[in-house]
């Protein structure tokens, strides 16, 4: 065996050696958690789920992989998990340790072939990002366009497969202690949207859409795929630059400014969302910046929804219902939404949440998105409704409200965080003012066939 042969072995063993060890750590800690929470139901032995909760965010922290990732999606789903397990598993960074340039050589080469560095003018060796099922790298294509290549980590498909299985058994045991929320279309959204996420060549198509999409849009930026540099394990892009949110934040003082990424923030997420019942699914800090004008940079595009006309009609149903206290329109509305024979009983709750979520859209004047503290939007709401849904019996929502939820409450936390005062009614009854479900069909089927998405 040569020496070059040999350190490839060793990168790979130290990677399947590691995943070994941290499923023998989740599954420690999740089986302690276990018999407490046995304990704590048919005993009356009280858990110490904060400190159960720190050994957690410890056994998955400092990894990559999709088990992180779906950690950072729970922790910004109400009432998916215990909050003192979403408090902890919020703090899971996404810039984990990056894999050395042995290692990207090799991944390198195996993507694009033996001389893959003649197809750039340079190559950083040192990634400039490292998250849960990959690393970004910057580099100069011959044609001096800068560029960020995003390279996926080895074994990530049985990586997924092997991680689903540990969150599957992290939900299990937290549905048999508390079955206020059924997790079943929880695990089935999460496991489609990270198989998908692990293509790239879907992430292609979804970034060619949102290029189609915001096009009119020159206060949001997008990067440009490199066809030719891009494979299903390799995406390649034209670079855009700008700062993080949370120094934006720090750095600006101009109410104005922060007012105005607000609202582009909002054209991002919801154009696409009422015009082709498309949404970004993972509005992580990470996957955008800001220019200096307050523009925004769109940069990740491997979590993207599609739904069904009707459910986008739902929605606009649903705010129109909590509006207009109809209750008629409301069940109408949550039967387009997926949910199946809603009782009274469930759509009084399920309306706590709703008004919640359409609170900013009811009153035409201009105002923050809530008046509750930053660090609790949301929690509050989705306590009471979490303690509503256990006495009539809990609900198992579909599978089109777990990232549709997730988008609304991550873009709400953002908002807070600008302390953005807009009218909010008027942004979005000029979205939806000439909104038909029929043209919304027309519209997406013609978008997905132009970028050859497959989706039914």
């Amino acid at each position: 065996m040569s020496k070059k042969e040999f350190l490839n072995d060793t990168i790979s063993s130290s990677l399947t050696g590691g995943r070994i060890k941290r499923y023998a750590k989740v599954t420690t800690a999740m089986g302690g958690l276990a018999a407490k929470l046995a304990g704590e139901k048919y005993l009356g032995i009280k858990v110490n789920r904060e400190h159960h909760a720190k050994q957690l965010k410890e056994a998955l922290g400092g990894i990559k992989g999709p088990l992180m990732k779906v950690a950072q999606i729970l922790s910004t789903i109400p009432d998916a998990v215990p909050k003192e397990y979403a408090n902890e598993l919020a703090h899971l960074q996404a810039d984990a340790p990056s894999m050395g340039w042995l290692f990207v050589k090799r991944r390198m080469r195996s993507e694009l072939g033996e001389n893959w560095q003649k197809k750039f003018k340079s190559f950083d060796k040192q990634a400039s990002a490292a998250a849960s099922l990959g690393q970004v790298h910057f580099a100069e294509g011959i044609n001096n366009q800068k560029l960020a290549c995003k390279l996926q980590y080895p074994d990530m498909v049985s990586a997924v497969q092997a991680d689903l299985n540990q969150l599957k058994l992290i939900f299990y045991i937290y549905e048999k202690y508390d079955s206020a929320i059924s997790t079943r279309s929880i695990h089935e959204e999460l496991s489609e949207r990270l198989i998908e996420e692990l293509d790239y060549d879907n992430e292609l198509k979804n970034l060619n859409m949102y290029r189609v999409m915001l096009s009119s849009f020159k206060e949001i930026s997008l990067p440009e795929p490199v066809n030719n540099l891009s494979t299903k394990r390799l995406l390649t892009m034209t670079r855009v630059t700008g700062m993080k949110v949370k120094k934006f934040i720090e750095n600006t003082k101009d109410k104005k400014l922060k007012n105005k990424l607000a609202l582009n923030m909002f054209k991002a997420w919801y154009v696409p969302f009422y015009e082709y019942g498309i949404i970004h699914g993972d509005p992580h800090l990470g996957n955008y910046t800001i220019r200096e004008d307050a523009g925004l940079n769109l940069l990740d595009f491997g979590c993207i929804r599609i739904f069904k006309p009707e459910f986008v009609s739902g929605v606009i149903d649903l705010y129109r219902a909590i509006r207009e206290n109809d209750n008629d329109l409301a069940v109408y509305a949550y039967e387009r939404w997926g949910f199946k024979n809603p009782t009274k009983k469930l759509i009084e709750v399920l309306n706590i949440w709703a008004t919640f979520v359409y609170q900013p859209l009811l009153e035409d004047k201009i105002k923050p998105i809530s008046e509750m503290p930053t660090g609790q939007y949301g929690r509050k709401t989705a306590e009471k409704v979490h303690k509503e849904l256990k006495k009539i019996g809990g609900v198992k929502p579909p599978r089109e409200f777990v990232l549709m939820d997730r988008a609304a409450v991550g873009l709400g936390s953002v908002f807070m965080h600008l302390k953005a005062e807009i009218n909010w009614y008027r942004v979005f009854h000029e979205l939806i003012s000439e909104f038909d479900e029929n043209k919304l069909a027309k519209k997406q089927k013609s978008l997905l066939t132009k970028v050859g998405h497959n989706f039914k």
